[in-house]
């Protein structure tokens, strides 16, 4: 589901541009929900400092773009309406005679989605047999929608990751968040961490691993990820985003109460800093709050070297499999501290100059 409540975005202009990425993101058969102007103009036009012409034809407009991507409004009440996806494009490959605008986008990977110009192409779903079946698969009902096999990778439409590897993942990341959670007792306090954060989601099992505890959870996958599974990580009914942390984030500073980075080093290598990466992750993570790396041990001697100088309380420690293996684990947390302030001496120095 997409909810706009006075966001006050030209919906109904350049051509339904903003309506057309909507639904490129909307799963087959989901809900659009409009609140706010122009929706009810007939009673709070006054209010609006708008005549009733302009927003009457700005719905108008809008209703036109929903028709055109052969979506279904299901009702409008009040303030809110409420449109739906068709949950496959039987139907909207016939209705092409009649809208001309948008067609469909040939060639497109509908996933690539970082510095990507938006088109004003019709996004097109995946073939079904008949005019019943939902396009790319049926989504299991949550909570089983979670450990579910997701129809990506049952469907095979995810380069190199099969249902058997999908559920081995999902087991080991319980067993890793158990052992974490030996590690960090703060992890295992309930609500002691509320927002976190993985910087390297994979296909989620970090995240479905917490399922139980009172957290949610920010799924990163990043933009130079082998495969890209964030469509995986959205099947399974959770969230994330793509990013590349060579950049900085967008989010505000202190944003999370506990950051995940599993192997996010050893995929940076060569590519940017790990100070850079490092400093962008304290500027994200709250006082007092923590992080757990998982990487090759010499790229962790680096980083507990630089996370020492940076006033981290850093100790690393053996994978959860024992001290042979190679992978280690650094748990890393930040401590309440700010500049000291300046001396008297340094006061009156200044004013004397």
């Amino acid at each position: 589901m997409a909810h706009c409540s006075r966001c006050l975005i030209p919906w109904g202009q350049y051509d339904g541009l903003y309506l057309i990425e909507v639904d490129r993101v909307l799963r087959p058969g989901g809900y659009w929900i409009l609140s706010g102007p122009p929706i009810n103009w007939e009673k709070h036009w006054k209010g609006w400092d708008r005549t009733a012409e302009d927003l009457k034809a700005e719905q108008t407009m809008i209703e036109n773009v929903a028709k055109s991507l052969c979506w279904k409004k299901l009702k409008q009440k009040d303030d809110l309406a409420v449109w739906q996806k068709p949950t496959n494009h039987v139907h909207c490959k016939v209705n092409r005679k009649v809208f001309k605008k948008p067609s469909f986008c040939q060639a497109q990977d509908p996933d690539k989605a970082w510095y990507t110009t938006m088109e004003d192409c019709l996004t097109p779903l995946p073939g079904v047999n008949n005019i019943k079946e939902i396009a790319g698969g049926e989504l299991a009902k949550w909570p089983e929608r979670l450990t579910s096999v997701p129809p990506r990778i049952s469907g095979g439409s995810v380069t190199g990751i099969t249902a058997e590897m999908f559920r081995d993942n999902t087991e080991l990341w319980k067993k890793r968040v158990a052992y974490y959670k030996t590690l960090d007792y703060q992890l295992a306090e309930p609500g002691r961490y509320r927002n976190l954060l993985d910087m390297n989601a994979y296909l989620g099992g970090f995240a479905a691993a917490l399922v139980q505890d009172p957290v949610w959870v920010m799924n990163i996958v990043p933009v130079e990820a082998e495969v890209n599974t964030l469509g995986v990580i959205y099947e399974r009914g959770l969230i994330g985003t793509y990013q590349n942390w060579c950049e900085a984030m967008s989010t505000y500073p202190r944003t999370y109460d506990f950051i995940h980075s599993d192997s996010v080093f050893s995929l940076y290598k060569d590519r940017c800093e790990v100070e850079d990466i490092l400093l962008e992750m304290d500027r994200i993570l709250r006082p007092e709050g923590s992080i757990i790396f998982r990487d090759d041990v010499d790229v962790l001697v680096k980083v507990k070297s630089i996370m020492d100088a940076m006033q981290y309380d850093a100790r690393i420690v053996d994978h959860e499999n024992g001290p042979i293996h190679r992978e280690k684990i650094l748990l890393a947390a930040k401590q309440y501290w700010t500049a000291p302030a300046p001396s008297q001496d340094q006061g009156e120095s200044q004013t004397d100059s």
